[in-house]
C-alpha cells in the first residue's frame, strides 16, 4: 500500500523532531570553577572543550558553564598546557564541578592573617544601641488607637493615643530622634567597613595622605551595605587610583 504524500512528509516531521528533542535532552550544562594551586583563588582565562566542539572561557573569579553531550568528555586548557578528559558520564554534580590547576594566580586581594576579635565590636554596640533606644526605634506616627476590651465586649477611643497626637512638639521631637539614631547607626557601619587599617592595606597610603583619601572617598552606606566584598574593593581600588592622579601621586 502506497502511503500519501502529505501523511508521508507528515511523519517525515515527527521522526525529526523526535531526533532533535533526543540530541537536546541529552544535552547538560556543567558549571564550576577552576583554581589555582592553592585552591583559593579562580584562574581566569581558563579554555573549556568538550570533545563534540564545546567551548567555554573562565570569568575573572574563575567560574565557567558549558553545554555538552552526555557522552562527551570536557578539558582545561591553559597557557597551552591541558588537564586530562573528564568523562562528563563520570561527573555526579553537573552543578559544581571544580577543579585546581598546578599555577598560582597574582591577585590584588590576599587572604589576611588570623586575628582575634574582642568584645564592643559593631554588631554588639548595634545590638546593645537598639536595645537602649528600642521604644524610639519602634517609634510609630501617633494616631487614634481604638481600645477593645475583652471582658466586657466594649470598645473605645486611647487616650493615651488621643493625647500623643495632639502633642505635635513632642512628637516631631522623636521622630527627629528616631532619624538620628538610625544616621548613627549607618555611620557607625560605614567606619566599621571603610577603616583606616583596611584602607591602608588595600591603597599603601598612610599619615595625613590616608586621611584625606579617606574624607574624599567615603562611600555611602547604601552602597557599602548592598555591594559584595569584591565590589568593595574594587572601589577601594578605583578610589585610589582617582586620588593618586588628582593629587599627583606617583603609582604604587
Amino acid at each position: 500500500m502506497t502511503i500519501p504524500l502529505p501523511i508521508r512528509n507528515f511523519l517525515s516531521f515527527l521522526l525529526l523532531q523526535l531526533a532533535v528533542s533526543s540530541g537536546v535532552a541529552a544535552q547538560v550544562t556543567i558549571s564550576g570553577t577552576v583554581y589555582d594551586s592553592t585552591k583559593v583563588y579562580g584562574v581566569p582565562g581558563v579554555l573549556v572543550s568538550g570533545t563534540s566542539g564545546s567551548k567555554a572561557i573562565t570569568d575573572s573569579l574563575g567560574a565557567y558553564h558549558i553545554t555538552v553531550p552526555r557522552q562527551d568528555s570536557i578539558s582545561f586548557d591553559y597557557r597551552g598546557k591541558s588537564t586530562v578528559k573528564f568523562a562528563v558520564a563520570d561527573i555526579s554534580d553537573y552543578s559544581s564541578f571544580d577543579i585546581s590547576l598546578w599555577v598560582t594566580i597574582e591577585t590584588k586581594y590576599k587572604l589576611l592573617k588570623g586575628v582575634t576579635v574582642y568584645a564592643d565590636t559593631y554588631q554588639e554596640d548595634s545590638v546593645e544601641n537598639r536595645m537602649e533606644y528600642q521604644k524610639v526605634f519602634d517609634y510609630r506616627k501617633p494616631g487614634l488607637r481604638s481600645d477593645f476590651d475583652a471582658s466586657s465586649g466594649t470598645a473605645g477611643i486611647d487616650l493615651d493615643a488621643l493625647l500623643s497626637a495632639f502633642n505635635r512638639n513632642k512628637n516631631r521631637e522623636e521622630l527627629a530622634f528616631h532619624k538620628r539614631l538610625i544616621e548613627q547607626e549607618q555611620d557607625s557601619y560605614v567606619k566599621h567597613r571603610f577603616n583606616a587599617r583596611l584602607v591602608q592595606r588595600i591603597t599603601g597610603f598612610g599619615g595625613d595622605t590616608l586621611k584625606q583619601f579617606m574624607q574624599l572617598y567615603t562611600p555611602s552606606y547604601d552602597f557599602i551595605a548592598n555591594s559584595s566584598l569584591v565590589q568593595f574593593y574594587q572601589y577601594i581600588l578605583n578610589a585610589a587610583y582617582a586620588f593618586r592622579r588628582d593629587q599627583g601621586l606617583p603609582g604604587q
